[in-house]
């Protein structure tokens, strides 16, 4: 009898749409830090204040290096 790997059993949409999630939430949760950890240095320095575009444009960024990282890492050279 012939082993079947996980994804050829079929009907298993969900499982897969959950590992994404997984990902996206992940990426989402080490954006933000990484980002609160940026608006932290910004503002040690010259009383400087961060805005909330900055903010988002941070997280924007760092988001996009979090999803070429894991696109890199799941799905090989």
């Amino acid at each position: 009898m012939k082993t079947l790997t996980l994804l050829e059993a079929g009907g298993l949409g969900g499982l897969v749409a959950m590992i994404i999630l997984v990902i996206v939430v992940i990426a989402s949760v080490v954006s933000l830090v990484i980002t609160v950890f940026v608006k932290l240095i910004y503002e040690s320095k010259d009383g400087r204040k961060f805005s909330g575009k900055q903010f988002w444009q941070t997280m924007l960024i760092s988001l996009l290096i979090c999803g070429l990282i894991s696109g890199f890492v799941c799905g090989g050279m």
